[in-house]
């Protein structure tokens, strides 16, 4: 095997819809068919007009988005979410995203 291939590892799965009135939901299935590249933990974070609606848990993403009422919760027309692998860092939820950003002149 070249060296170039044994440099190849599963990291986490990232996927993202723009411009949909049901962003969080496709971006959660989107995830679910990248399952396989974290099981750790997962996130979806939506933009409503400028307001972001997050949420994020350690475990596969159907135990973490269980509660159909979460996913009512992440409204927009824009989302981006995030099944973890961990490469670094502690298994905790605090490592799975999406991280929030507070500034003084707006969240990131």
């Amino acid at each position: 095997m070249s060296a170039e291939l044994e440099d190849i590892h599963e990291e986490c799965g990232v996927f993202g819809v723009w411009g949909h009135q049901d962003a969080a939901r496709l971006t959660y299935f989107g995830l679910h068919a990248l399952q396989h590249r974290g099981q750790e933990g997962a996130g979806i974070v939506s933009n409503d007009n400028g307001k972001l609606h997050g949420y994020r848990g350690l475990g596969l993403l159907t135990q973490v988005f269980s509660n159909e009422q979460v996913m009512d919760r992440l409204t927009g027309n824009r989302a981006i979410g995030h099944v973890r692998y961990a490469t670094a860092g502690s298994g905790s939820v605090d490592n799975i995203q999406p991280f929030l950003f507070r500034f003084h002149d707006g969240d990131v």
